[in-house]
């Protein structure tokens, strides 16, 4: 079994910053891939940032030149938010991919207020 505990969501003005961070731990054998969705009210889930085992990263045109992901070791990931905007709002997963499956944290909060 995984498990992915994300930290790091909470309310902050248009134009701040917050970091998220998200631990794996379970039974974890090759990662392939870990990153960042997010759900808004009303919408798809949505990707935000991958990042692969190799270290190749990938975004959303909507967060390019703002958000950051990385990676401190094989189990864990972060996202850097910059300049935040009320089109942020939404709940953000994070996401690992392995031996073909994907596994999902139950998400945190970001509210971006205006």
């Amino acid at each position: 079994q995984v498990q992915l505990v994300e930290s790091g969501g909470g309310l902050v003005q248009a134009g701040g910053s917050l970091r998220l961070s998200c631990a794996a731990s379970g039974s974890i054998f090759r990662i392939n891939r870990m990153g960042w969705y997010r759900q808004a009210p009303g919408k798809q889930r949505e990707l935000v940032a991958t990042i692969r085992s190799g270290g190749s990263t990938n975004y959303a045109d909507s967060v390019k030149g703002r958000f950051t992901i990385s990676r401190d070791n094989a189990k864990e990931v972060y996202l850097q938010m910059n300049s935040l905007k009320p089109e942020d709002t939404a709940v953000y997963y994070c996401n690992l991919y392995m031996l073909g499956s994907n596994y999902w944290g139950q998400g945190t909060q970001v509210t971006v207020s205006s």
